[in-house]
């Protein structure tokens, strides 16, 4: 018949594309999946460098406990078209959360641009979340992310709810991001830039071969500067900095990352580590000599360099990532809170209440301590961040 319609000059119909969806939950799932989750990535407009291989793989390899792996995956005629990675946990079986446990600025899954909207409904349908005791919990979601769509898509019970405050800046020469302040402040940060520019810091990228040794001048700096006012606590572990040098190597090497060196009189003062991907730059990370500090104003020379690179490459948006320190408010950001989403089985879901009932109840607490137990507050933040 085909051959009929072809003689004819009749286009033959083209075949339904299959879809197909699959869980895997050996612990080497990510590893062999690699290659072909990056080439996703690429097709992924909301992908970021916490989606990377290089950073799940890292991630798992370093705080994945074994057998607790779940990855969903989604095929279109055998091409890869959605992904996600979570780990059980909780007090209960079949409880799911992203990967990340708190070193993560941004969860999201992987959705391929052309036919994101149904690869969405089958990520969805595929979700294994089927008893009352069931549930999906991902911190940390950007408004924008694909699986955002994943949860427009559930027919189960879910729940949306506010996570943490993310501040951004337009990609601008500096001259231009200047603008932004009052004419006092922006005038003393010209002199500050002045100073830097006159004090000879000399900046250097990183090649991907010698990425080990600057992740562990950023760690033994970063430690420096904060040993009188408390650095966090994983920040000091060996699992911590396996998985800030291998997740780092990889994201250099694939062009999602760049770690930038400052020396001053031949001495390592200090390092940076910019996340890139095609919607932000984001500084993740940085250590500086405190003798640095005493000279030079830290944030600007970081911004500089920082803005420099995404500019350069047409990134439109520095992102300061999570958290509001004294030193990012001085450039008046812009803000845009994270989102908490919780998924739950179609009928009775007490395992999701709970969570959405404590999740609300924490940042109640937050919010109402915060203004005369600021301490209190810190604790109560670093604990919904974890």
């Amino acid at each position: 018949m085909s051959t009929d319609l072809a003689a004819a000059g009749i286009p033959a119909q083209a075949a339904a594309p299959r879809w197909s969806t699959e869980i895997r939950s050996d612990d080497g799932a990510l590893d062999t999946l690699a290659e072909e989750w990056d080439a996703l990535a690429a097709r992924c407009r909301t992908a970021t460098p916490f989606q990377a291989a290089a950073w799940q793989c890292s991630w798992w390899s370093s705080y994945g406990r074994p057998g607790a792996l779940v990855v969903v995956l989604v095929r279109r005629d055998g091409r890869l078209v959605g992904a996600g990675a979570f780990q059980r946990c909780g007090p209960l079986p079949g409880g799911l959360r992203g990967l990340g446990s708190g070193l993560i600025d941004f969860t999201d899954v992987l959705l391929d641009d052309s036919c994101r909207e149904r690869a969405a409904e089958e990520f969805a349908a595929a979700l294994p979340l089927t008893r009352p005791w069931h549930s999906l919990d991902l911190r940390e979601v950007h408004p924008e992310a694909a699986v955002q769509l994943v949860f427009e898509h559930w027919r189960g019970r879910r729940h949306r709810l506010a996570d943490s405050l993310c501040q951004y800046l337009p990609a601008v020469p500096m001259e231009q991001l200047l603008k932004r302040l009052p004419g006092k402040t922006a005038q003393r940060s010209r002199v500050k830039l002045r100073k830097i520019a006159e004090c000879g810091v000399e900046v250097r990228p990183t090649a991907p071969e010698d990425v080990p040794e600057a992740i562990a001048g950023l760690l033994r700096l970063h430690f420096l500067q904060w040993q009188e006012r408390g650095v966090t606590r994983e920040h000091r572990t060996e699992r911590f900095a396996r998985h800030l040098t291998a997740s780092t190597a990889g994201l250099v090497a694939g062009g999602g990352a760049a770690v930038h060196q400052y020396r001053l009189d031949g001495e390592l003062v200090a390092v940076n580590l910019l996340l890139l991907c095609p919607s932000f730059g984001g500084l993740y990370m940085y250590g500086a000599h405190p003798r640095l500090r005493e000279r030079l104003d830290i944030a600007g020379l970081l911004f500089g360099t920082a803005l420099d690179e995404v500019v350069g490459q047409g990134i439109p948006v520095l992102s300061l990532l999570r958290g509001q320190e004294p030193y990012k408010q001085r450039w008046r950001p812009d803000r845009l809170p994270n989102q908490r989403l919780l998924f739950g089985p179609r009928r009775v879901a007490p395992a999701l209440a709970v969570l959405a009932l404590g999740a609300r109840a924490r940042r109640a607490a937050v919010r109402v301590l915060g203004g005369s137990l600021p301490g209190l507050k810190e604790a109560l933040a670093a604990r919904r961040r974890s």
